[in-house]
């Protein structure tokens, strides 16, 4: 008589948290479930902590609302956003694993081309575990997949490429635009499925999109802090895009890779335009001011580390935004108090925090 089949363990099942900012019922894991249901979830609650969020079952999760992370962070909990998914770096702060996939609530399975579902989960650990080349562009795209290579004139002394510090995901169906977008082009719906993954050059900054994301902890965390947005602060949308600039230039200064390209997700629903241009209009008008200061930001070659390279740029972000908007001078207090709570969590002697919050949490299950 044979004996049944061993169920294969996914790639990094102990090594990678996914992490879902949410504020409705989590219904949608439900089709995630053969992609996610080995793997442990941090889900952020934002909103009403008094609100109950339902998982479906059979998953491994904990769940943090305002009320844990006032508790696990005392007063540092200041640097982290209330009514906006910038809340969900809580969840990289508290996480105790290499990698992180981060996905938003409105995101589901796409098809490929053929008709198949995309595992995005596996095609961002494949983006991950292989090198990245940020110094010398290879016109057939990532050298390191099947099929491919480098071509003719490529260095071979750089053909080692760097370390992926961070792999950005794209979306069919709803584009991720700005609300003036938006308002002129409501009916747009992205169905172009393109088959690559580019790494992007060093020196050249990009708009990171947090709804389908994936990085390396360990590489890169600390800088993944996604500002102060939301509730009490003049702007919102820009959590992941001030996270993603301080990232690019981290990434640049300490030799590390970040791609972009597959894999795709079905983006399923389309916020309302005049909310975001709400939330916006002073970004849109700020970023013709922030963009040029992330590429002309230098890093001391002291700062050889991501903690050290952040301090140093909220002091600049403090110096060269600060009098655009008082806004700036407060953000840049809370990078600073960001990184404090980074090192308070994630210091060898403070690994309680976390096993507190599970036990004293609203809400921690296991399967």
């Amino acid at each position: 008589m044979s004996k049944p089949a061993t169920p294969v363990a996914p790639p990094l099942k102990d090594e990678l948290d996914i992490v879902i900012p949410t504020i409705r019922n989590l219904d949608f894991l439900e089709m995630w479930r053969p992609f996610f249901q080995q793997y442990h979830l941090i889900i952020v609650q934002d909103g009403d902590p008094t609100k109950t969020i339902n998982v479906p079952e059979g998953f491994d999760y904990e769940l943090y609302n305002r009320n844990d992370i006032n508790r696990i962070l005392g007063p540092k909990a200041s640097c982290i956003s209330f009514k906006d998914s910038a809340c969900r770096c809580f969840g990289f702060l508290v996480s105790k694993k290499k990698y992180i996939f981060t996905i938003d609530d409105d995101c589901f399975v796409a098809k490929d081309p053929s008709g198949k579902e995309i595992n995005a989960l596996a095609q961002h650990i494949q983006n991950l575990l292989t090198p990245s080349t940020p110094f010398f562009f290879n016109t057939l795209y990532d050298p390191y997949r099947d099929g491919a290579d480098f071509v003719r004139g490529y260095p071979f002394s750089m053909r080692e490429g760097a370390p992926t510090a961070v792999s950005h995901g794209l979306w069919l169906n709803i584009p991720d635009y700005d609300a003036p977008t938006q308002l002129v082009k409501p009916l747009e719906r992205n169905t172009r499925y393109v088959d690559a993954v580019l790494t992007i050059p060093k020196g050249t900054l990009f708009p990171m999109c947090g709804m389908n994301l994936a990085f390396d902890r360990e590489l890169i965390g600390p800088a993944m802090y996604f500002g102060l947005m939301g509730d009490g602060q003049p702007i919102g949308r820009y959590d992941d895009m001030w996270a993603g600039w301080c990232t690019k230039v981290i990434t640049d200064h300490l030799g590390l890779g970040v791609k972009t390209g597959l894999p795709y997700i079905w983006h399923s629903k389309a916020s309302n335009p005049f909310v975001n241009l709400k939330k916006e209009y002073k970004g849109i008008y700020w970023q013709e001011d922030i963009i040029p200061f992330f590429q002309s930001v230098t890093l001391p070659k002291e700062s050889t580390t991501v903690q050290k390279c952040y301090i140093e740029l909220s002091k600049m972000v403090k110096e060269k935004l600060g009098p655009i908007d008082p806004y700036f001078t407060k953000l840049a207090d809370a990078m600073v108090t960001w990184i404090d709570a980074w090192e308070e969590i994630n210091s060898p002697a403070q690994s309680a925090p976390a096993a507190d919050a599970k036990k004293d949490g609203p809400s921690s299950k296991k399967k």
